[in-house]
């Protein structure tokens, strides 16, 4: 299962995604090392193999799965210990479905839990002994460590597709003793039926307070600035550097770039000569010179809100702009700032999400929530 862990290798300029597990490499001592799984079908077992590679090097114990008892083993600088009744849940086999399975769903295909599923649905349509017949087959190819998430319900696991699998009569893997009854078989089939019908109802459910993706597309906000004002109100005009005067606490700034820095800075004399600046650019090298208030880092983002909230609220005509973004996702880039710009992926787009902030409330007034 791929989960959270994500990875990526760069192959002639492309990056090919992947995922890791633990596994135990024998290299005379048995070592507790990653095994990187990659969508191309390479894995790295301490080298680069493919597939069929990786299989003989399974079948060879250079990739682990049976630990002797007695055996030392390293997590190479984090500790070492010795085998003392070991037990182990991997085989070969198991481990190369799995890794099987992993490389299908880093590149988007059917796994073996969705070909199963696959098979569930076309009996549900169709209820030969046939079709039980590729359920049953498909679900013996899940590996046996991953069938109880087939269904995702871990309160009943994989019961209802054992069941199915058995049949009435039959005798299920979890309970070899008891044979299934009709009413357990019945009750399966409705599990599976009510399932089913879930899963096609899914993509019509919107959550109750809307959906959780933006409908309008990104909107980047590029890292350049015109030199004068504009009529023209483009995404140009959600920059701080756009000039754009903002007054606040009686002293009016050319942007909200020159009232960043100027409250930035600890000295008045300092404040006052940002505040003239002739550009943001300027105004930025002056603060850069001067010494910073005490606590400005962890005030700085409310800081900024505050600015946005006052340059939207005394031009409406930019508010005016910003609404008409709607929900998209705002891109910030700041060439000089990893924080406040998104930078190709590289920041934290600070900017971008404050002024998803700002529209919101405008949303919020113009509903008459504010």
């Amino acid at each position: 299962m791929i989960g959270r862990r994500v990875t990526h290798r760069m192959a002639d300029g492309v990056r090919v995604p992947g995922t890791w597990r633990h596994a135990f490499i024998r290299n005379g001592d048995y070592y507790l090392t990653d095994l990187l799984i990659y969508a191309d079908g390479l894995i790295d077992c301490w080298g680069l193999v493919t597939l069929d590679e990786f299989e003989r090097k399974l079948r060879s114990g250079w990739v682990a799965t049976e630990l002797p008892e007695g055996a030392r083993a390293s997590g190479h600088d984090l500790a070492g210990w010795t085998f003392h009744e070991p037990c182990t849940w991997l085989t070969p086999e198991l481990l190369l479905a799995e890794v099987r399975d992993t490389i299908d769903q880093l590149n988007g295909r059917p796994d073996s839990t969705d070909r199963c599923l696959a098979a569930v649905g076309a009996f549900l349509a169709d209820r030969t002994e046939e079709r039980r017949a590729a359920v049953r087959d498909t679900y013996h190819a899940i590996p046996v460590t991953q069938r109880r998430y087939a269904l995702g319900d871990m309160d009943r696991r994989d019961e209802p597709l054992q069941v199915l699998v058995a049949g009435p009569g039959g005798h299920t893997e979890e309970w070899p003793d008891d044979p299934v009854t009709q009413e357990e078989y019945d009750e399966a089939i409705a599990f599976l039926e009510d399932r089913a019908r879930w899963i096609a109802e899914r993509p019509s459910r919107v959550p109750a307070d809307g959906p959780t993706t933006p409908h309008a597309p990104a909107v980047h906000v590029p890292h350049m600035y015109p030199l004068k004002p504009s009529d023209a109100r483009t995404k140009l005009s959600l920059r701080t550097d756009f000039p754009a005067p903002v007054d606040i606490d009686g002293v009016t700034y050319p942007s909200v770039a020159h009232a960043y820095w100027a409250l930035s800075a600890a000295d008045a004399d300092a404040r006052a000569a940002i505040t003239s600046a002739k550009t943001a650019a300027a105004a930025a090298k002056l603060a850069a010179e001067a010494g910073r208030r005490d606590g400005w880092e962890q005030a700085r983002t409310a800081v900024m809100a505050r600015l946005l909230r006052a340059k939207y609220a005394q031009h409406p005509d930019l508010a005016e702009y910003l609404l008409s973004t709607a929900d998209a996702t705002l891109v910030y880039a700041d060439a000089d700032s990893a924080f406040w710009g998104d930078n190709a992926g590289g920041g934290r787009n600070w900017l971008g999400r404050l002024l998803e902030l700002v529209r919101s409330e405008l949303w919020a007034e113009r509903a008459g929530l504010g």
